[in-house]
């Protein structure tokens, strides 16, 4: 499989180190850089530029990524890089040079070192790398300027007798631990080449005409693995390498349930890790990286459906140990809502921004919040019947019966303050106001309740779903109806197709025994991911890529979907 790295950047499971060719960008030179994706999704992270030289110039070339290897390819010669391990990348050249230019910021420096070695910090991304010469010669331009350096640029230059020159570059924070470098470059290939493969192998199969698009939601999610660091208790499937360089709390729910079948102890660390940094109240953060936990807002509490759905595909998730991580901390995030989520106390709780709902900018929010909406709720009633049902487990009989009547509760007055006019709406918090105009997709979420709604309700819901010149387009479900004088092409959450609403809404259609809508659905979605990628989201009328262009979620769903719901051939 071979990848473009404009898009697509190239990393390894494990690592912060990634690969992008830039393009466009305001103040930056287009071209390939290496990138520290640490401390969020606030700075690019770059750090080198990389440059291909012969005679001393700078001269085009070709990129071809595959998993184990981004090859530069010229007419004169070639550069290989690899990135074995985590912290460390092999890069060899044969016939031209190398160049690195450090991206600078005050402070940086580099420092040479016995036995071709040279230290270099970027104070501005808190990293240090150490670079080795391994075969043939290099040559650093690094000026002092009293307090750093006012350039490091970095020249890894051809050997005369067709040789490879090679480098390796390794990275840490504090202090460097020595490494050999007695595996040579084709066996770090081969090693980076049957972890992938291993990673490919328990990856959802899915019917033989979508494997080029599996393949590449394999890849994806295999390179957006980071390991354990600072906030980062567990390994995390960030969303991208791209720019949406966190994990999200209901993104993570969605790449825990693509591996839950094949990689169970994964897939509950994606859980877990906003578990281990939940708040006292019972609140979730927003999103989590290595160095910051963001609690501005929050996101829906699809979890309680997420891990039902693991558990029926995993007995691994049934095991009483992992029940009992799972039990305390779901009962105080749904208690958070109910307690602080509720100012008018009518026991319907409420978000404070379209962001907590992860549909940012829809038009349920263009008159203002605190909004209440059914979607809330009928999650929320998922969560605690999940919750009766582990309580029963652990024969806590009190709090089984406490569970089952707030699931009830919940239920009557989602359908008494939201149903009106055979149709869900939504509210103001404390207002007999509704919002008006708005015919945002999201108000169809309860269908994910299956046959818990009234079956008036749930047909009309289908209904509304199937209806011509609204939701359903060529390629799945538009988050805003296509005749809303909302609707935008790439409206965010107000027109593209999103891998999260259309895995909930399938799942619920499935629920509501619509199997056979569902399964249209997802062959639309799947379709489209096999033509347009893994973007974070989609144009609903023509199913063209939109916004960051490599995205787990996506990936996730994508495998969800061909797995679960695509009645064909498996490859």
């Amino acid at each position: 499989m071979n990848f473009d790295i404009r898009t697509i950047p190239f990393s390894r499971y494990g690592s912060f180190l990634v690969f992008s060719n830039i393009s466009g960008r305001n103040g930056i030179k287009d071209g390939l850089y290496l990138r520290n994706i640490r401390g969020g999704d606030e700075d690019l992270g770059l750090v080198f530029l990389i440059e291909l030289t012969y005679l001393g110039k700078t001269i085009p070339y070709e990129e071809i990524a595959t998993p184990d290897l981004l090859k530069l390819k010229t007419n004169h010669g070639m550069v290989e890089i690899c990135i074995p391990d985590y912290d460390v990348i092999r890069i060899r050249s044969k016939n031209i040079g190398l160049r690195l230019t450090l991206n600078m910021k005050k402070y940086d420096n580099i420092i040479p070192l016995k036995n071709g070695k040279w230290e270099i910090t970027s104070y501005s991304q808190e990293i240090k790398f150490m670079l080795s010469k391994l075969r043939g010669n290099i040559h650093v331009d690094a000026p002092w300027e009293m307090i750093g350096n006012s350039h490091v640029v970095i020249n890894l230059e051809a050997n005369d007798d067709n040789e490879y020159s090679e480098i390796a570059l390794e990275s840490y924070k504090v202090v460097w631990e020595e490494k050999k470098y007695d595996i040579n470059f084709e066996d770090c290939r081969k090693k980076v080449w049957e972890e992938y493969n291993n990673w490919l192998e328990n990856t959802l199969p899915v019917p033989k005409e979508f494997e080029p698009a599996k393949e590449l939601a394999s890849y994806i999610t295999w390179s957006c693995v980071v390991k354990p660091e600072g906030n980062l208790t567990r390994p995390a499937m960030y969303m991208s390498n791209n720019w949406m360089t966190n994990i999200w709390s209901w993104d993570n729910c969605f790449n825990a349930m693509a591996l839950a079948k094949k990689n169970p102890v994964l897939a509950l660390e994606q859980l877990m890790i906003f578990i281990d940094n939940q708040h006292s109240s019972g609140v979730f953060p927003d999103f989590i990286n290595d160095k910051y936990l963001s609690w501005s807002c929050t996101k829906p509490p699809i979890h309680g459906w997420a891990f039902k759905w693991m558990m029926e595909r995993n007995e691994y998730f049934k095991q009483h140990h992992i029940l009992k991580q799972i039990y305390k901390p779901l009962s105080k995030w749904t208690n958070y809502w109910l307690k602080y989520r509720d100012d008018d106390n009518d026991g319907v709780p409420q978000y404070n921004h379209g962001n907590d709902s992860g549909w940012d900018n829809s038009t349920i929010f263009d008159k203002g919040t605190p909004v209440e909406s059914p979607d809330l709720c009928a999650f929320l009633v998922l969560q605690m019947d999940l919750l009766a049902e582990i309580a029963d487990k652990f024969n806590k009989t009190e709090e089984t019966k406490g569970w089952r009547q707030l699931s009830d509760i919940t239920l009557e007055k989602m359908i008494k303050n939201f149903w009106e006019d055979d149709k869900f709406i939504a509210t103001f918090s404390g207002s007999p106001d509704y919002v008006k105009d708005s015919d945002s997709l999201i108000l169809y979420m309860p269908i994910i309740l299956g046959k818990k709604l009234p079956e008036k309700i749930r047909l009309k819901l289908i209904e509304g779903l199937k209806q011509k010149d609204r939701f359903l387009t060529g390629y799945g479900f538009a988050t805003e109806s296509i005749s809303s004088r909302y609707y935008k092409s790439d409206g965010y959450w107000r027109g593209p197709i999103w891998a999260p609403s259309t895995m909930l809404l399938v799942d619920g259609l499935m629920k509501a025994e619509e199997k056979e809508f569902a399964k249209e659905v997802a062959q639309r979605f799947c379709k489209m991911a096999l033509k347009s990628g893994m973007a974070e989201n989609f144009n609903a009328l023509t199913g063209e890529a939109l916004c960051d262009p490599a995205f787990t979620w996506t990936s996730s769903v994508f495998l969800i979907l061909g797995n679960e719901y695509l009645d064909m051939e498996i490859a």
